[in-house]
């Protein structure tokens, strides 16, 4: 019986990403794998800023054994049956009246929710490995506080979720949330001490790249652009409150389940909040809860209240004079925090509705059936919307010319997403930067509902600017660019480069 919490968990899990378990790579919008990548200055961070470290750094280093596709899409499995599985784990700590049936819809609200189809859409995967780790975070926490046992697995769980800074902090901030709970455990400070020290060692990748790196830029319309670009926003019916409130409302309206674009949303809203709200009153009743589920409700809250005029303003000024915390721009990935307190919610729903359903079967039966009806089309990738994809055999045989000789590289069409015939009718980033040991020049701009934010990259700026007018090859030498390569399998702006291409 004690593999039926993570069986299922898995079962659920491979419900979701299943397309992924055939040959191929992931790529959807964000997320990009190939078969090998390097340690380069960019994935050192040390040529843009450093959002992509320590992620980048560990799949070059697992794809010298394993090919990176593989990699990643094992992470992004592991990642989801962690979520469910500690979710049951974290219930067994704090809620242990509901049994299993209360562990097996903790376990279903934390994989099945829009926030996960949200996120897959977007291709956060390592952000699903972070979001992952969060109950077990809290349930090691928790450990500490009131038995004295978990540091092995507090550190672990951190570091794992600081694969994306944002994963890190997430877990940094359950972890100090469950620290004032009371305990016969270990003490308060030892608990924050370690907490925090882990957090900072998990950091040290990032942090290295951020002070070694390129500065980055300040005061700039960018900034303001973009704080207003990844503002959470509202789904059909519901106002950003709501879609937060119910695990949705990423900035992406592309990066969307199908069924949380119409007013099918209202009944998702409903089904979820509903489960929550039946249980709130059993759990809000345990004090190990009670932090969970003041983390969840500003988890909920602060997000919604950045989202409206004065919070964008003041957003925008915290990102204007510290670059660094452009981190808190995506405004609906905070949401995950509320998670934890969710799942025991939705395991305290099955502690008040088994006195009227006779036993606690019944109402667990319910609350799982409810939330995956609620959101049908998580099922299978997404509805088909996440699946691997083959690349052209065109692709290696550049990628080998590159490492043979890896100069830096200028790439056409300009910019840095691609729509790739063969890749699905969904944008994603150009995947040459992390198939090859070379610089791959690149602005980091991106283009939102037609408003461009500018990217860090200057210098790859000037080289695309120059590139567009059609020099004569030495004057891309002389820009120091070594490799010119045109990625005609793409739409997109390549300007009067077509005359350096035919001087080449």
């Amino acid at each position: 019986m004690r593999w039926t919490r993570p069986g299922y968990a898995l079962v659920l899990a491979l419900l979701v990403v299943g397309p992924l378990l055939r040959p191929g790579y992931l790529l959807l919008r964000d997320a990009v794998s190939t078969p090998r990548s390097y340690l380069s200055d960019t994935a050192l961070g040390l040529t843009a800023a450093p959002r992509a470290v320590p992620q980048d750094f560990a799949v070059a280093l697992a794809s010298h054994l394993l090919d990176g596709g593989v990699v990643v899409k094992t992470l992004l499995l592991l990642g989801l049956w962690l979520a469910g599985w500690g979710a049951a784990r974290l219930v067994a700590l704090v809620l242990p009246g509901a049994g299993m049936p209360g562990e097996f819809v903790a376990t279903t609200l934390a994989i099945w929710n829009p926030y996960v189809a949200e996120r897959l859409l977007q291709g956060h995967w390592s952000l699903l490995v972070g979001y992952g780790c969060l109950p077990w975070v809290a349930t090691a926490m928790l450990g500490l506080r009131t038995g004295g046992a978990g540091f092995f697995g507090l550190a672990f769980f951190i570091a794992l979720a600081g694969l994306t800074p944002t994963g890190l902090l997430l877990a940094a901030a359950v972890a100090l949330a469950c620290v004032p709970v009371a305990g016969a455990g270990r003490r308060r400070w030892v608990c924050a001490a370690a907490a925090i020290g882990a957090a900072a060692v998990a950091a040290l990748p990032w942090l290295v790249a951020a002070v070694t790196g390129a500065a980055l830029p300040s005061h700039t319309p960018a900034n303001r652009l973009g704080v207003e670009a990844f503002a959470p926003r509202a789904e059909p019916g519901l106002g950003t409150l709501t879609s937060l409130a119910s695990l949705g409302g990423i900035w992406n309206g592309d990066a969307v389940p199908g069924s949380r674009t119409t007013l099918f949303a209202v009944a998702s809203a409903v089904v979820l909040l509903g489960v929550v709200a039946v249980g709130l009153p059993a759990v809000a009743r345990r004090p190990a809860a009670v932090p969970l589920l003041v983390l969840a409700a500003a988890a909920v809250l602060i997000p919604a209240g950045l989202a409206t005029g004065p919070g964008l303003r003041l957003l925008g000024a915290v990102v204007d004079a510290a670059p660094g915390v452009g981190v808190l721009r995506d405004g609906q990935k905070w949401v995950a925090l509320a998670v934890p307190g969710y799942a025991l919610a939705g395991a305290g729903a099955v502690l008040t509705l088994r006195r009227r359903l006779f036993g606690a079967a019944a109402p667990a039966l319910v609350c799982c059936l409810a939330l995956i009806l609620a959101l049908p089309d998580l099922v299978w990738g997404v509805g088909g919307r996440v699946s691997p994809v083959r690349y052209p055999r065109g692709w290696p045989a550049v990628a080998a010319a590159i490492n043979a000789r890896p100069d830096a590289v200028a790439v056409l069409p300009a910019g840095t997403m691609r729509l790739f015939s063969w890749s699905g009718p969904a944008p994603v980033l150009d995947p040459l930067p992390r198939w090859v040991r070379a610089d791959v020049l690149s602005t980091g701009d991106l283009v939102i509902s037609g408003t461009t934010i500018a990217g860090e990259g200057a210098h790859a700026r000037a080289v695309q600017e120059l590139l567009l007018s059609g020099p004569d090859p030495a004057a891309l030498a002389a820009a120091g660019v070594g490799w010119l390569v045109l990625e005609a399998d793409s739409a997109g702006e390549v300007g009067a480069a077509a005359h350096t291409l035919g001087a080449a």
